[in-house]
């Protein structure tokens, strides 16, 4: 039996009249408004003269900033970030928050030294972009990867977190069951309506889910005795950013060696964040929109990791971390309140799935189909799309209940991505930063390094063969990598300059942009936001280190 905030026993997660009507009415609604937007703006854009292709998959190369940075953030804001990140908090403490600061650094590295290249070169896929850089083995490696990582990983994570909420709601449904109705909740417009449905939806269900967060984080702040209290009882190390070495869930220095390679990875290299950026309408609005991304994850702090530890003063019996968020909403929130947060958790939920859909339709269709048939008419190829989105769907409900083995929701994310994305990093940020990296050398490192990663995760992590901390595993992938990289493209022949001079990074670039932006206002200069962005992660990292 839970102690709950009040002394009683276990909260009573009974759905009321009002919740149901609230979670109904926004289901209906956050459907509805996305593919009446994406039916127009597809008409528009076949009136303009655009391909039906880059209509449904890339949303015409239309958006905003604004669309760009929520779609960001709803993307990224999957059940398992109230799931998730509660769990992770009340079970390791605020130090989880540093995958959350550390995106800051990464964006900045994104929008200054990565973005411009993938806007330059007009690709659909990250993948093509390889093949622009490398060749066609480096684009089939990583395009099944990308399709590996998004059904079994993402997807699969994001189902899971949903899953977990439902049964607190029906426990008789089998966990197989409550992934299904999820998962086809958001694929409804996903399939018919393409990147443009899916970044109107995320717009919507980003800002739902931001006041979902404000709405629990005000709730568990008032239920608590007091500041000092819950500090004390989480304790010194739940209640520091930074940890010893030999911590067991993230030690300091693994920030370095592991935290910044799955951030490298997950807002540099995944098609599912990228795409967003690839469907902007401009270089600006796509920086623009990765600054507001970053400004909005500091927020998460106060939004989904505080709470997390501020249970431990209400809840300090738990078995299972990962029901911190249920419980917190079904014990402290009035009835119709609660409908409106686990309407904020299905949009979480339906955010994600619904990107992954469209990442994995358009890999499947951009990397494999038109490039095995490239005179598949435009129909032809958003159909192809609509065929992928239904089977990764498949496959990630198939998958999502196995997740239930790990410890937290969060550990398996970061765990397995330890293990498989050094690699990818190293061969993008490499191969965009010296124009020496050949294709022998990108192809080897995926096909080579990947698998290996795969080995290591099964002996280290399933089978405990070692106990190595998986944010120095990460490192050591990584620094492999990059020994790879080096030595076989140092051995084997100098690439083609001329392919590879509009891919990668030069000091001109810097220069020629210097100068464009001299009188650029305060306000719309992406490397004064930048610098502010930084400033308040520092202040955020002292303030709590």
């Amino acid at each position: 039996m839970m102690i709950t905030a009040d002394g009683g026993g276990a909260p009573d997660f009974t759905l009321r009249t009002l919740d149901l009507v609230i979670i109904i009415a926004y289901l209906v609604a956050s459907r509805t408004i996305p593919l009446i937007y994406s039916r127009r703006s597809q008409k528009r854009d076949a009136d303009a003269g655009k391909d039906a292709s880059e209509s449904y998959f890339l949303g015409g190369r239309n958006f905003l900033w604004p669309f760009v940075g929520l779609s960001l953030v709803a993307t990224n804001m999957s059940g398992a970030t109230f799931v998730g990140l509660a769990g992770g908090a009340y079970n390791q403490g605020i130090s989880i928050f540093a995958y959350e600061w550390m995106t800051t650094v990464i964006l900045a590295v994104f929008i200054f030294f990565i973005l411009p290249f993938y806007l330059r070169s007009k690709v659909f896929t990250l993948p093509e972009f390889l093949e622009r850089r490398f060749d066609v083995r480096a684009r089939r490696a990583f395009a099944g990867f990308n399709l590996f990582a998004n059904m079994f990983i993402d997807m699969a994570a994001a189902l899971y977190a949903g899953a977990i909420v439902a049964q607190f709601l029906f426990p008789q449904v089998p966990i197989w069951v409550a992934v299904l109705v999820l998962a086809l909740l958001a694929a409804v417009y996903t399939v018919v309506g393409g990147l443009g449905a899916v970044v109107i939806s995320d717009a919507i269900q980003a800002t739902i889910t931001l006041v979902g967060g404000i709405v629990v984080f005000l709730a568990v702040w008032a239920a608590v005795p007091s500041w000092s209290e819950m500090a004390e009882t989480a304790g010194e190390d739940k209640m520091s950013l930074i940890l010893p070495p030999d911590n067991a869930d993230l030690p300091w220095p693994g920030l370095i060696t592991g935290v910044l390679v799955i951030g490298l990875y997950y807002w540099t290299t995944n098609q599912l964040v990228v795409q967003r950026t690839l469907g902007a309408k401009s270089l600006d609005h796509g920086r623009w929109g990765a600054l507001l991304a970053g400004f909005i994850k500091l927020t998460f702090l106060f939004l989904f990791i505080l709470p997390g530890v501020m249970a431990l003063s209400l809840y300090p019996d738990l078995e299972n971390p990962d029901e911190v968020f249920p419980t917190l909403v079904f014990d402290l929130l009035p009835v119709g309140v609660r409908g409106l947060i686990l309407a904020a958790v299905i949009a979480a939920i339906s955010s994600t799935v619904d990107s992954i859909l469209n990442s994995a339709s358009t890999i499947v269709t951009m990397d494999f189909v038109k490039p095995a048939r490239p005179d598949i008419s435009q129909r032809g190829l958003v159909l192809s799309g609509r065929i992928t989105t239904v089977v990764a769907l498949v496959v990630a409900v198939v998958w999502a209940p196995f997740i239930a083995q790990f410890d937290t929701l969060y550990n398996y994310l970061q765990s397995v991505l330890s293990y498989l994305v050094p690699p990818v990093v190293a061969v993008f940020l490499l191969g965009i930063a010296w124009k020496r990296v050949n294709a022998l050398a990108a192809f080897l490192t995926l096909v080579v390094m990947q698998p290996l990663g795969f080995v290591a995760f099964l002996l280290i992590e399933v089978n405990g063969l070692l106990g190595l901390q998986f944010l120095y595993a990460a490192g050591i992938l990584l620094l492999g990598s990059l020994v790879l990289l080096v030595v076989v493209s140092l051995a084997g022949p100098t690439p083609d300059l001329e392919k590879t001079d509009e891919l990668t990074w030069k000091s001109q670039y810097w220069t020629d942009e210097t100068k464009a932006l001299k009188g650029t206002p305060v306000l719309a200069n992406y490397r004064v936001l930048t610098g502010v962005m930084l400033l308040a992660t520092a202040v955020l990292v002292v303030a709590f280190a």
